[in-house]
């Protein structure tokens, strides 16, 4: 073990000596591979990519901060412009139970007949 440790050092030690020229190619090859390593090593460790999960959250940051921004420039009072809001989000939310309970409510049940 000493005697190849020794052997690396003086490689090593031979290799910073050579002029840049000479180790370019060399120098390049193992930058390749430490890197191919590295992203191997990353990936094995994070698993494989989802990108799904940033996605959506960088699309709900950015309609969350244009509705904060849409807010700050309103030509409306605060007071006001949350009424809108609230009664908007309020109609939306009695269209979307309307539907959903009538589709509820016609839901088949397979003993119907034909």
């Amino acid at each position: 073990m000493n005697k190849s440790l020794r052997s690396l050092l003086k490689i090593g030690l031979y290799l910073l000596t050579q002029p840049s020229r000479a180790t370019a190619d060399i120098r390049g090859h193992v930058k390749d591979r430490v890197e191919d390593l590295t992203d191997r090593t990353r990936q094995a460790m994070r698993g494989p990519e989802n990108r799904t999960a940033r996605n959506a959250i960088s699309f709900a940051a950015g309609l969350g901060l244009g509705i904060g921004v849409g807010m700050l420039f309103a030509s409306a009072r605060g007071e006001k412009t949350r009424s809108s809001i609230a009664e908007k989000v309020q109609g939306m939310e009695d269209r979307v139970r309307g539907r959903f309970s009538a589709a509820v409510e016609r839901a088949p049940t397979g003993t119907e007949k034909r």
